[in-house]
């Protein structure tokens, strides 16, 4: 009979590969602002009793179909003007903004929370953002990262909160080769308004790939000075940040979104394995009914040629217990006179 198990020689018959599948996400201002009325039982936007962030989904909240799509926050340094008693939840603000630099920006040497930097240089020349609004994505979306190069954002920037009359498109260019890595979170791509203005301070945020959070500093609603409102109330962007209370930035940045777009990225890790059968192997079956009163049924007479045919394949471990199982599309003649090799690949 065959032989029934066959080792593999793990310099030519195994392979590990890497897949990166990439999926268009876009994500428009109609969802994110103005798709449910804002307080009603079908409201697609949550806030919290705590006050810290809002939470924004594809549907109604309550619906058994909405999918968490990102939350908004708000924060800034200790450093910053608006800090100080009189504002509106600002120990929160502080707190939110010394937690996601303490996860996305590199410590310095003794350990101390550093400010976000437009150049990504922590170190450098870049001017610090000290106010910066905060959108971690959901997994659901992000998958394993987010492409490099593949980030936009459409945020309007008008002189009216109610009729904005200007759209800001925000991306990382050229973040395909030029990104940041000294990140704890990882690799991470720089904001920009325009292709041909990447230069040290020109920034206006952090993309963190791996992480899938975003952070957009304040200013970007500051591109006309005194006239770009942004609360309901047409108070400028300052004044929101302190006069308002977490959600109400929130709710005023919401209402500033036109679209969002990224492609995330899902890796595909594949261990192929291939199974030969050699001229001399595999030319019978122990199946049952392979035999018939002590003959192979494929042979009429005595000088016939053994064969089989193969129509699945079993990868055991070292001890024999079976782990996978491949089945093929159809039969697989297999003789003396030929030789078969079979790839098989698993995927995680």
């Amino acid at each position: 009979m065959a032989t029934i198990f066959k080792s593999f020689n793990v310099d030519t018959d195994q392979a590990l590969t890497t897949t990166n599948l990439h999926e268009v996400i876009p994500i428009t201002g109609t969802i994110v602002s103005g798709t449910y009325s804002p307080g009603a039982i079908d409201n697609n936007i949550k806030n919290y009793s705590h006050g810290m962030f809002q939470s924004v989904y594809d549907y109604p909240y309550l619906s058994s179909s909405a999918n968490h799509i990102f939350d908004i926050t708000v924060g800034y340094s200790t450093n910053s003007s608006l800090s100080g008693a009189a504002s509106t939840q600002n120990a929160k603000k502080i707190n939110i903004y010394n937690q996601f630099a303490k996860v996305l920006v590199q410590p310095d040497i003794t350990g101390s929370i550093q400010e976000f930097d437009q150049d990504g240089n922590i170190s450098g020349a870049g001017t610090k953002m000290k106010e910066c609004f905060f959108l971690p994505f959901s997994r659901l979306l992000v998958k394993d990262e987010i492409k490099k190069g593949s980030t936009t954002f459409s945020i309007y920037t008008g002189s009216t909160y109610a009729a904005p009359n200007s759209a800001l498109t925000i991306s990382d260019h050229s973040a395909s080769t030029d990104y940041r890595v000294n990140s704890p979170a990882g690799e991470f791509g720089l904001l920009y308004t325009s292709s041909t203005d990447i230069t040290i301070n020109s920034a206006v945020g952090h993309i963190y790939y791996q992480a899938g959070i975003a952070v957009l500093t304040s200013s970007i609603f500051d591109t006309v000075p005194g006239t770009s409102k942004f609360g309901s109330t047409d108070e400028d962007v300052d004044a929101s940040l302190t006069g308002s209370s977490i959600t109400g930035s929130a709710d005023g940045l919401r209402n500033r979104f036109n679209n969002v777009q990224f492609n995330n990225t899902t890796e595909l890790n594949s261990s192929i394995y291939f199974c030969r059968a050699a001229a001399n192997e595999y030319n019978y079956s122990s199946n049952s009914t392979y035999l018939t009163g002590s003959k192979i049924r494929m042979k009429n007479s005595r000088t016939d040629t053994p064969a089989s045919y193969v129509t699945s394949i079993g990868l055991y471990s070292s001890d024999n217990v079976l782990l996978a199982t491949a089945k093929l599309s159809e039969p697989l003649k297999k003789n003396p006179s030929n030789e078969l090799t079979l790839r098989v690949r698993l995927d995680y």
